[in-house]
């Protein structure tokens, strides 16, 4: 359908919370999960949240098969989550490396919890309810905090773990190298 314009950081509407979708609202979303899969898919996304694009409901999609950003990561099955509920399996948490459509160029390290169950419908109002961990558990609380008006940079615990990728990488390929 169409590609649009994703927000970036320092936007004040992406701070905003996003209001449920209700049932009887389920058919008005097919041309909007449409763009967003559309959107996400010409920004080599793995996760796109509707405040992003400027809708603010509660209503996210993500999934890959594979991807240059995540060259490693594990497929994520496509899916469509509107009204998500996240509760931790585990009290573990991981730092990962991660990076947003809204704020372009950049990464953090970010802690996530390890084991998550995701809950809510899909676009056709079926419930969806699945217990994932890894990567996947960290693209959903990712994709999950916007519709909170919570970008990843928020959840940055050292501020030395953030900057633009190319930066980071030369740091990186810097500590790499053997002492003279």
């Amino acid at each position: 359908m169409a590609v649009r314009e994703i927000l970036r950081m320092g936007d004040p509407r992406l701070l905003q919370v996003s209001t449920e979708i209700q049932v009887h609202e389920l058919g008005s979303l097919p041309e909007l999960i449409e763009d967003m899969w559309d959107t996400m898919q010409a920004t080599d996304g793995i996760g796109l949240a509707a405040p992003q694009i400027g809708v603010f409901r509660r209503l996210v999609v993500f999934g890959i098969e594979a991807t240059p950003r995540y060259p490693e990561a594990p497929p994520i099955p496509p899916t469509v989550l509107i009204n998500p509920r996240i509760d931790m399996l585990t009290q573990e948490r991981s730092e990962g490396w991660e990076g947003c459509l809204s704020v372009p160029g950049m990464r953090g390290l970010v802690p996530r919890y390890d084991r998550i169950r995701y809950s809510g419908i899909d676009a056709q109002g079926l419930p969806i309810s699945r217990d994932v961990e890894d990567f996947h558990a960290r693209v959903v609380q990712h994709e999950c905090d916007h519709l909170d008006g919570v970008l990843y940079p928020m959840r940055i615990e050292d501020m030395r773990n953030f900057g633009f990728e190319p930066e980071l990488a030369a740091a990186d390929a810097a500590f790499d190298e053997p002492p003279e």
